[in-house]
């Protein structure tokens, strides 16, 4: 046993650790929730993941995003990430896909090579279609819904889609997977309401093209988006552990 493991074999065992090391987990989206989830599989000692990410890392990601450094703005996410798992684990196997996932791309790609699958990407097409995919090749997977605009990490909860309420991506997710005959969906999701993004009005400082991008996207802040990519961890690894409250 590696010594970075052997306080995670005091919690789970030497035979929860193995059954970390022969899965394989994918995360759709590897920004500010699936960032922080890959990070807590890595130091577990997940054996392998695949990040499909096609974004590069920016500036404006610094306040949230795990990878984001003035370092690494403007490396690719998934190359970012491959470098520091490999410093992190170098017995866990890296698979990028840097690439933009498309409805399109998930009919045509199987989910039955992963023990698990993350969805934390924002596309709401896409995640309809991983959640399809998912349920018709009978593959375990959480998504996330949305965490923008959220200030109460404490308001978390994992439960099905058509058990959530106050969240206005999870209201949308339920209307559409019920028309395509999905039958449940693990997703994480807060009831916390929205709050209503601060404007930068009467702030010379500011460029005026930054503004009018600013109010077209979710605010946020860094703890967050850590803490969901956080509980999402945690349940995909109880889960493959055998934990009995899983």
């Amino acid at each position: 046993m590696k010594k970075r493991d052997a306080r995670t074999a005091m919690l789970i065992g030497v035979g929860g650790l193995e059954k970390l090391k022969s899965s394989r987990v994918a995360v759709f989206g590897i920004g500010g929730v699936g960032g922080h989830a890959v990070d807590a599989l890595v130091r577990a000692g997940i054996g392998e993941i695949d990040l499909f990410d096609n974004d590069t890392v920016s500036e404006t990601n610094i306040n949230r995003q795990l990878i984001a450094t003035y370092d690494t703005v403007g490396e690719y996410k998934t190359e970012a990430f491959k470098k520091r798992i490999e410093s992190i684990n170098p017995d866990c196997r890296v698979n990028l896909h840097t690439l933009f996932v498309t409805p399109n791309l998930i009919e045509e790609m199987s989910l039955c090579d992963y023990d698990y699958v993350i969805d934390a990407i924002d596309t709401v097409s896409s995640k309809i279609a991983l959640a399809v995919k998912a349920e018709r090749e009978r593959v375990n997977i959480i998504s996330s819904m949305g965490t923008g605009n959220k200030l109460d990490p404490s308001k978390f909860e994992i439960t099905d889609i058509y058990k959530t309420s106050v969240c206005p991506l999870a209201r949308v997710m339920r209307t559409e997977l019920r028309k395509r005959g999905v039958k449940s969906l693990k997703v994480l999701y807060s009831k916390e309401e929205p709050r209503k993004p601060l404007t930068f009005e009467n702030n010379a400082s500011v460029d005026p093209r930054e503004e009018n991008r600013q109010k077209s996207v979710p605010a946020s802040i860094s703890f967050v988006p850590a803490a969901a990519g956080l509980f999402i961890a945690g349940e995909v690894i109880r889960h493959i552990i055998g934990d009995n409250e899983c």
